[in-house]
């Protein structure tokens, strides 16, 4: 009786976690499924598919309308994500309905699976596009109201004894370029040398009228930032303190925006790829608990901070759904290169098996980031602690 009640504690903890932060990510990831669902009705609609159902959750109707176009737009049960379910589909993951192959013309006209292969890949695509369309306005409106955070990429200070000084850095030199990317602002140094400890970079310096190559190796420290999260980071011990806001014109706040949305979409994939690869932690692969906890926190900041947030959230859903692995959108395009390749679709038999892979491997994902989850927030040490 002792062990239920302490198992039933460790759910109170759980359950006070989605208290605290809970409003705020459902604020943020509804805005965000919005508009990823919305990239697909769009482009459907604008195609002449017949969408039938736009759901904000999943599961059980909570409540919901029609539409004159006789689309239900509905609010389920459970708030983690969202579908279009268009005519011709059996489901959410646009499985083609066993009537495909007997539809009249007329219901051929407005099924999402008898279009081209043209268009079927541009409504699919349309969702992480509104994405990362999203977050490029949400960028441009801070810069062109708030303003850009700008330091000049110009060295004021070496550390001693730092691997600026090993690299013959000096004050005054101005970074041009850094591991091949051009670099404007001193910000974007910071980020390339944090996401590089102990990899040697070449960088183009200009000192007086001359540029110069130089070789940076960042040291590795450990960052733990204000959420508690820990990381290896590379430093190279230089300083400008100068820094700026700039409130740019609308034009250049859209093409400083688009430069912000790749850089951060460049160094989320470079994440990715390090774990892949074992030179970084999967620690960090957070699931609904740890976002639900960066959300509350966020949404305790300013406005500004709200909205860069919800930019960054708004290209990792674009990200994520564009990884080739069936039943997410990424899964979908591969299947329609293959179709490309072949001049026919896959067979039932293949799709049939590929949903199932997609859904076992998206499965596995959530199941592995809410164990890191549990993990970090100690519910997995507290029930051990129970259980020995």
């Amino acid at each position: 009786m002792q062990l239920l009640a302490s198992a039933w504690d460790a759910i109170a903890y759980v359950l006070r976690i989605l208290f605290d932060y809970g409003l705020w990510f459902l604020v943020f990831l509804t805005i965000l499924v919005f508009v990823h669902e919305f990239g697909h009705y769009w482009v459907a609609r604008r195609n002449g598919v017949r969408v039938e159902v736009f759901s904000i959750g999943f599961g059980r109707e909570l409540f919901g309308w029609n539409d004159r176009a006789g689309t239900r737009w509905k609010v389920s049960a459970i708030p983690l994500g969202g579908y279009v379910k268009m005519y011709g589909d059996a489901d959410a993951a646009s499985t083609p309905d066993a009537s495909v192959t007997t539809m009249s013309a007329g219901e051929r006209a407005i099924s999402f699976h008898h279009k081209s292969l043209a268009q079927r890949t541009a409504i699919i695509a349309a969702g992480p596009l509104a994405n990362f369309l999203f977050a490029i306005l949400l960028f441009a409106g801070l810069f062109a109201t708030v303003g850009q955070p700008f330091t000049a990429p110009e060295v004021d200070s070496v550390t001693e004894g730092s691997a600026a000084e090993a690299a013959g850095l000096r004050s005054g030199d101005v970074f041009v370029r850094i591991d091949g990317e051009r670099i404007q602002r001193f910000e974007e140094i910071q980020r390339v040398v944090q996401a590089n400890p102990g990899k040697t970079l070449e960088a183009v310096i200009r000192r007086g009228e001359a540029e110069m190559s130089l070789a940076l190796t960042p040291r590795t420290t450990e960052l733990t930032d204000r959420l508690g999260n820990k990381r290896q980071i590379g430093v190279i011990g230089i300083r400008n303190t100068k820094m700026k806001v700039v409130r740019h014109d609308p034009a250049t706040a859209m093409w400083h925006a688009a430069r912000e949305t790749y850089m951060v979409t460049v160094g989320t994939l470079r994440a990715v790829g390090e774990m892949i690869a074992g030179t970084r932690t999967t620690e960090e692969l957070g699931g609904p608990l740890r976002i639900a906890q960066m959300s509350g926190e966020v949404g305790k900041t300013s406005i500004e901070a709200q909205i860069w947030f919800v930019a960054v959230l708004s290209i990792n859903l674009g990200l994520i759904n564009l990884f080739p692995i069936p039943v997410l959108d990424g899964g979908h395009l591969l299947l329609y290169a293959a179709e490309a390749v072949r001049g026919r679709p896959l067979g039932p038999r293949a799709l049939e098996y590929t949903s199932a892979l997609g859904l076992v491997l998206v499965l596995a994902l959530m199941v592995f980031a809410t164990w890191n989850d549990l993990v970090y927030f100690k519910v997995v040490d507290f029930i051990g602690s129970l259980l020995g």
